[in-house]
C-alpha cells in the first residue's frame, strides 16, 4: 500500500524538517525526488541520505518567490505527479508589529511562492493525466494564533488557493488538499527558541509542547505519512479537504 513507484514529486524546502520527512518517506515509497530549495547546499543531506536508499532524489536551487525562476526550473522536471508546497517563513508579531516590508517578505515566500509552484505544476499534471497536490497550511489558517498577523494570513490564503484548484481541476483528475500541523519539533523551532528565550529553551519547549491537548509536539515523520496517504492512490477519492494534525488543538483547546 501507499506505493509511489515511479512517480516524480516535487517537494519544496525539503532540505530540512517537515519536508525532509516527506522528501524522504516518498522516496523510500518509490518515488523519483525533487526537491526545490533557496539553497540547494542545504538540500545535500536530505539528497545524500535519499541515494544510500538506493531511490533517485535531485535538488534545485530554486527562489520560489520568482516566477522565472520556478517555471524555468519546473521545465527542467518536466513531468510532475506529486507536488508538495511545503517552502515557508514565519514572523512572529500582530497587526502594529508586522510592517509593510514584513508582511511583504511572508506573501512572497508563503503565498506567492506557492502560487508560482502551482502555475507552473498544473499544465504538466493535466499533460500526464492528473496528478496530487498537498499544501502544508497550518492551524493558524482557521484559529487565531496569537503575534502571528502575517503568518496566519499567509496560511489562510494557502488553504483558499488549495480548495480552489480541487474545484477547478477535479475533471483533469487533480486531486488538492491541504494538511494544517500545530506545532511540530523541527530544527526551525529549536532555533526560534534558542534565540528568543536564552536560558529558558527547556522552559519554553515544554510550555509550546503542552500547548497541544496531546501534551506534545507532532514530529515530521507524522507529517511525512499524512502526505504520503494523501499523494497516493489510497486516496484516489480524497481532495478539497483540509487535514488538521494538531494534537487536539483546534477541537479540544476549549
Amino acid at each position: 500500500m501507499f506505493s509511489l513507484k515511479n512517480k516524480s514529486a516535487v517537494i519544496t524546502g525539503g532540505g530540512s524538517g517537515i519536508g525532509k520527512a516527506i522528501a524522504t518517506l516518498f522516496a523510500k515509497q518509490g518515488a523519483i525526488v525533487h526537491i526545490i530549495e533557496l539553497s540547494e547546499e542545504s538540500a545535500a543531506q536530505t539528497i545524500a541520505e535519499i541515494k544510500e536508499l538506493g531511490s533517485s532524489a535531485y535538488s534545485y536551487s530554486c527562489n520560489v518567490s520568482d516566477q522565472r525562476q520556478v517555471l524555468d526550473t519546473f521545465a527542467k522536471i518536466s513531468k510532475v505527479d506529486i507536488l508538495v508546497n511545503n517552502a515557508g517563513i514565519a514572523h512572529v508579531g500582530n497587526l502594529e508589529k508586522t510592517s509593510e516590508d514584513d508582511f511583504l517578505r511572508v506573501f512572497d515566500v508563503n503565498v506567492k511562492g506557492a502560487y508560482n509552484c502551482l502555475y507552473a505544476a498544473i499544465p504538466l499534471m493535466k499533460k500526464n493525466g492528473g496528478g496530487a497536490v498537498v499544501n502544508m497550511a497550518s492551524i493558524a489558517s482557521v484559529v487565531g494564533i496569537s503575534d502571528r498577523f502575517a503568518y496566519s494570513m499567509s496560511k489562510g490564503a494557502i488553504y483558499a488557493m488549495s480548495m480552489s484548484v480541487a474545484r477547478d481541476y477535479i475533471n483533469d483528475n487533480i486531486r488538492s488538499n491541504t494538511i494544517s500541523p500545530a506545532r511540530v519539533h523541527t530544527p526551525f523551532v529549536d532555533g526560534f527558541i534558542a534565540k528568543n528565550y536564552p536560558g529558558k529553551e527547556a522552559e519554553i519547549f515544554d510550555k509550546l509542547s503542552k500547548s497541544q491537548p496531546i501534551g506534545r509536539m507532532g514530529k515530521p515523520e507524522e507529517v511525512a505519512s499524512l502526505a504520503l496517504y494523501l499523494c497516493s492512490e489510497e486516496a484516489g477519492f480524497v481532495t478539497g479537504n483540509d487535514y488538521a494534525l494538531d494534537g487536539g488543538f483546534i477541537k479540544l483547546n476549549n
